[in-house]
């Protein structure tokens, strides 16, 4: 997540010009995502999401997955463009950070 973020928070002047507020949400605390947003000198906001049935659950993103034989919960790498009417407009599942944020942009 530390690329995909530097990746949206390089872009954000032209996401703000074209009228996208961006926020990345994860289950880490309010605390953790300073640390983290200062570390790398990030400018897209993140949120906290960390109670059960919150947003990530709601939208399908807290997910099982697997490493190395061994199962856990965490987010699906996933953006969703939400449009001036609050509707999803696109949603971009299991994302491949290389180039997406030029591409939600686009």
């Amino acid at each position: 997540c530390t690329t995909e973020n530097k990746d949206f928070s390089a872009l954000k002047a032209e996401f703000d010009a074209a009228g996208v507020a961006l926020l990345g949400v994860s289950k880490d605390p309010p605390a953790k995502h300073g640390k983290f947003a200062a570390k790398y000198g990030l400018t897209a906001p993140l949120a906290s999401d960390p109670e059960t049935d919150g947003l990530a659950d709601a939208l399908g993103i807290w997910v099982e997955k697997s490493m190395y034989g061994k199962s856990y919960m965490g987010m699906e790498r996933t953006t969703f463009l939400v449009d001036a009417e609050g509707r999803i407009a696109q949603v971009w599942r299991k994302v491949k950070v290389a180039g997406h944020a030029a591409e939600v942009l686009k």
